[in-house]
């Protein structure tokens, strides 16, 4: 009874237990609301520290969620040994979301000279290579991988000829994320032993949903051209698809069930917006900040969660929660 094995295994199995029924980011959620309501509250007062206009204030909070997604992936990956698979292909999806995060910062920052450097700016930009490079040891080429992807997204952003566009690029940086998360959850910390309760999948077709709804609104114009009982049939067909992919989804936790139900969910939003007559311009904000409250949410960074109330509360949600079932 006392075979360390045995020990191991039992404690364990009580901690994957005890996972099943306590998501740790819905719990760290709850625990910030007082945080969340307060910056709601006080937004108004807030939102004057960003300096600027709307589309000012859009382009900071995505370049400050590329930021804060590159530190976070390198700090709270956790460990490879944790792995369900000794095959793995993580590091690479880990090594994209650096190149991603990296170039999307990079671009953005060109417009600035690069800052004259002294000897204590040399130590940090040696300290973060390196936190970078210790962030994936367990085969040789693994520090290699993570600090080329990040080193050939900052020069590529440096010399690109135009910024990443703040909503699509932050839209593809959270998906990755996303992705990466349901892969391998446990590695993230999001599930253990890859076991996810309803709220962890629910929470991932959320956010998905709202990425794809602002994928939709902000790139699709309202032409008004569909037929209206076409436009119901397809619409019908479309919500029926999105009912089995959301059913199979929980069933099996499977990551390319998870792309096919957000494709179909892209174009019934895309239909949706293109046969509407009037714009849909107005909620791109408000979808956005959603998105990133929700994305702040599920990777536990309640700082992008604030970022999303204030970015809400500055857009405005005058008229959005009726003109959302247009989209549905």
């Amino acid at each position: 009874m006392l075979d360390d094995v045995i020990v191991v295994q039992s404690a364990v199995s009580a901690f994957n237990n005890a996972a099943l029924w306590a998501p740790a980011f819905l719990w760290w959620a709850v625990l910030a609301l007082p945080l969340f309501v307060f910056v709601y509250k006080y937004a108004d007062m807030l939102n004057n520290c960003w300096d600027g206009a709307k589309g000012n204030m859009l382009q900071r909070i995505s370049v400050w969620v590329a930021g804060l997604t590159l530190v976070w992936v390198v700090l709270f990956g956790g460990a490879y040994d944790v792995l369900r698979d000794s095959l793995s292909v993580l590091p690479m999806m880990v090594a994209t979301i650096v190149f991603l995060t990296s170039l999307f910062v990079s671009s953005h920052l060109r417009k600035y000279p690069l800052p004259r450097m002294v000897w204590w700016r040399w130590l940090l930009v040696i300290a973060f290579v390196a936190l970078v490079a210790v962030s994936d040891l367990h085969v040789w080429w693994g520090p290699l991988l993570q600090v080329g992807a990040l080193g050939l997204g900052g020069v590529l952003g440096r010399v690109a000829k135009a910024e990443m566009r703040p909503v699509a690029g932050t839209v593809l940086i959270v998906m990755s994320v996303a992705v990466a998360m349901l892969m391998q959850p446990e590695f993230f910390r999001f599930g253990q032993l890859g076991n996810l309760t309803v709220a962890h999948l629910v929470a991932m077709l959320c956010l998905g949903g709202v990425a794809m709804a602002t994928v939709a609104v902000t790139n699709v114009k309202a032409m008004g051209k569909i037929k209206k009982s076409v436009f119901a049939k397809l619409k019908w067909l479309m919500r029926v698809g999105c009912a089995l992919g959301v059913a199979l989804f929980i069933l099996t936790e499977a990551v390319p069930v998870f792309l096919g139900t957000l494709v179909v969910l892209f174009a019934m939003f895309a239909m949706s917006v293109f046969h509407s007559a009037k714009s849909f311009d107005d909620m791109g904000d408000v979808l956005f900040a959603i998105m990133l409250m929700g994305f702040g949410v599920i990777t536990v960074m309640p700082v992008i969660t604030v970022m999303g109330i204030l970015l809400l509360k500055k857009s405005g949600t005058d008229g959005f929660w009726g003109r959302i079932k247009a989209l549905l």
